[in-house]
């Protein structure tokens, strides 16, 4: 598959409504496994569609237990709370300390289309809350407590070279739908 462009805070897209996925078309399939390999490739642990310019309600995860792809995903239940650093693949090189929920429960569909369920403490429930935001073009800074530090893990801050980008005029032509 192909490596995407990831999108940097202050790309107008990073704050912009995802649209539901409502059909799988080959199209969606490439998408998700284009961003499943850009994440891994940005050493990341989320992607949301619109870091690589889609407009459509998908993001995957994994946190080392093997990749999550969650399309059209809700949040339907969180309880309680942690604080810990936070960072995201449109903010290389940056970093800071967010509260988020320590539980969360949410609904999502899979590759199939069919709904499932997952429940997450701790990184799982960070990445789910983080990525969730994305697609309501949310960005972590908007809940940062404090400043923004750097961080030094160089490779994290590389970006990865991009062949092509599609914009989201070009997917939606492509696969025949309306906005």
């Amino acid at each position: 598959m192909a490596l995407r462009k990831i999108r940097i805070m202050g790309d107008e897209i990073l704050t912009k409504t995802c649209r539901p996925v409502t059909d799988m078309t080959p199209r969606t399939r490439t998408l998700v496994q284009d961003m499943l390999d850009t994440m891994y490739d940005a050493n990341g642990v989320g992607l949301a569609a619109p870091q690589v310019g889609i407009l459509k309600r998908i993001v995957v995860i994994d946190i080392g237990e093997g990749p999550l792809v969650m399309i059209n995903p809700e949040i339907l239940e969180k309880e309680g709370e942690q604080r810990g650093q936070e960072g995201c693949l449109s903010l290389p090189g940056q970093a800071g300390m967010v509260t988020r929920p320590n539980y969360v429960k949410a609904k999502a569909l899979d590759l199939d289309l069919k709904p499932f369920e997952i429940e997450g403490e701790g990184l799982l429930a960070r990445a789910i809350c983080h990525e969730l935001d994305h697609l309501d073009g949310i960005m972590y800074v908007r809940f940062v407590e404090g400043e923004l530090f750097d961080v030094t893990d160089e490779e994290a801050q590389e970006e990865p070279e991009d062949e092509w980008e599609e914009t989201e005029e070009q997917e939606e032509s492509a696969e025949g739908k309306d906005a």
